[in-house]
């Protein structure tokens, strides 16, 4: 029952296409194990090495895998350059290069199963000191030399990398424990979002504890997302429902785990980022109640909104000065709450997560409650875009719409909430760098660098777009790109640069001033629009261009 098995099962995952088929798959699998690989192998078919509220990494890089395997299996760069070209996978490229293992005595075991797969894990991700990295890599060397055959060794490297890619969405895999164990989604979903741990949950339920699983403050839930709708003249999308509206803030999406005098906040991508904001920490710690909540940190000066990039220099500091603390002040603007003491609120309609956020959040300078209204039943197109002016006014983004009724549902982007902005404005650009894609764009030239010319033709760069065209599109320009690179020996490379002939149209939110790229500036949230086929390179805009809507930008802004 060791690694080979999760690999052939994970293979046979990837092999179906229906979620029934995927899911009795799994369930079978988890059924047979005893409770340490199960809890290991629960985890690894999320896709990563440790459970979601587990802080830990492993920190191996692409490139010391590939110097991991070589000494493990000894193989040339060329083997590996080809396959990985054909696969965009590193683990689908390196796994079929592995010879059988025999280095099992070292781990004093007869084969590599999932719970010393975890202990090994956790063994890399404990390496500190000078010569960290090189234990890291010495025991992934060893965890290579152990597997018994090419596809176990394909998908110990997808679970390192953190890239499965066998076609399993997160709520396939709470319906294979729920299956496996004869327990419903809602349960198992409902314990994982407050555990955040899938193999805890397995076993748990395996041996019918789900009761004793807590919410457990300190580690990230995923964060509820909203769907973006376009501004216009009438929002269809609105019909027929009730909807709570708000300001969108501009600023740092927050979790905030208060436990007592403990304050934890997390971003977005489940970093943890307290350090970065003490003031916030601080504040929190005053609350009454064990409380874990969403809301946005914003830069506020005088009741109003401070531009994005004012917070900027806020992000990634280790440390904050005091000086930065005075002339960056902050605020937590919080609009949900996900858990209140031992209660898990996620099922819990919106109206009433608002009710209960009301009566026990002790509001302060730097905590406050989003303030929110209704949104009168058939509201005309032209009373909401009055509502998204004085959002803007008050130096906002946009709107934020969510159903009355919507539960908090993790990591999901439906139509349960909503929200509306509109671009700040559109530069046409020309494209001179393109990268391979990731998932099922691995084969597709998808990630494009662009630039805007000077005022003497000279193409300098000025952000990177990966969103806003179709498959067809990208699959054509692919293409195109293959048949025109600037250097014909580039074109093997994961990134090169292209004859600078396909203009397109990119929106973005916010320009600012940037080290980053030759024009000195960057684009926020850019969006390709579409490829302007009718305008040649000559015609693009130039840095002029950019200067003037940097200007009337801060001139909106008053700075």
């Amino acid at each position: 029952m060791g690694m080979r098995r999760f690999a052939y099962v994970a293979n046979a995952v990837a092999a179906r296409s229906g979620k029934l088929e995927k899911v009795a798959l799994i369930a079978e699998y988890l059924r047979e194990l005893d409770d340490p690989d199960l809890q290991a192998a629960a985890r690894f078919f999320t896709g990563n090495p440790f459970a979601a509220r587990d802080q830990r990494s492993l920190n191996i890089g692409a490139r010391a895998i590939v110097s991991a395997a070589k000494r493990a299996w000894g193989f040339t760069d060329a083997a590996l350059s080809g396959r990985y070209r054909e696969t965009g996978d590193l683990g689908a490229a390196l796994g079929p290069l592995a010879r059988p293992g025999t280095d099992l005595s070292l781990f004093g075991a007869e084969t590599l199963t999932p719970a010393l797969l975890d202990g090994l894990f956790m063994q890399i991700a404990g390496a500190s000191g000078k010569n960290a990295g090189k234990t890291r890599e010495a025991i992934l060397e060893r965890i290579l030399r152990a597997c018994s055959d090419p596809l176990e060794a394909t998908y110990v490297i997808k679970i390192v990398t953190g890239d499965l890619r066998i076609g399993l969405r997160e709520g396939l895999i709470h319906d294979a424990i729920a299956a496996a164990f004869e327990r419903t989604h809602r349960e198992i979903h409902r314990a994982i979002m407050a555990s955040g741990d899938a193999g805890e949950v397995a076993v748990a339920a395996k041996h019918h504890r789900l009761d004793e699983i807590h919410v457990a403050y300190g580690s990230p839930i995923g964060f509820m997302l909203a769907s973006p709708i376009p501004f216009g003249e009438s929002y269809r999308e609105l019909d027929g429902e009730a909807w709570f509206v708000e300001d969108k803030y501009d600023g740092i999406r927050a979790q905030a785990h208060v436990d007592g005098g403990i304050v934890t906040l997390y971003s977005r991508n489940f970093n943890e980022v307290t350090h970065s904001y003490p003031e916030i920490a601080e504040a929190l710690r005053s609350q009454r109640h064990r409380l874990i909540l969403d809301g946005e940190i914003i830069a506020s000066r005088d009741g109003k909104a401070l531009p994005f990039r004012i917070l900027q220099a806020r992000l990634q500091r280790k440390e904050i000065d005091p000086s930065l603390l005075e002339g960056v002040p902050l605020q937590y603007v919080v609009f949900d709450a996900i858990a209140i003491d031992d209660e898990f609120l996620i099922d819990e309609p919106l109206a009433e997560r608002r009710r209960r956020l009301a009566g026990v959040l002790l509001p302060n300078e730097r905590i406050v409650t989003a303030p929110f209204d209704t949104l009168d039943a058939g509201a005309e197109g032209t009373a909401i875009n009055e509502r998204f002016g004085a959002a803007r006014e008050r130096g906002n983004e946009g709107l934020m719409l969510k159903r009355v009724d919507a539960p908090y549902v993790p990591g999901r982007r439906g139509k349960w909430w909503l929200k509306l902005k509109k671009e700040l404005s559109t530069l046409d650009v020309v494209v001179v760098a393109v990268e391979w894609g990731h998932g099922k764009r691995a084969k597709m030239l998808s990630d494009y660098t662009f630039a805007v010319q000077d005022g003497e033709g000279n193409l300098l760069t000025i952000g990177k777009a990966y969103t806003g065209l179709t498959d067809a599109e990208i699959g054509e320009l692919t293409t195109w790109f293959l048949a025109h690179p600037l250097r014909p020996e580039d074109a093997t490379r994961r990134r090169f640069e292209v004859e600078p002939a396909i203009v397109l149209e990119v929106a973005f939110d916010i320009v600012q001033r940037s080290d980053l790229h030759q024009s000195g500036y960057a684009l926020r949230f850019p969006r390709i629009v579409r490829v302007r086929d009718d305008k040649p390179v000559s015609q693009i805009d130039t840095v002029a261009d950019v200067d003037a809507i940097y200007a009337a930008m801060l001139e909106r802004e008053g700075l």
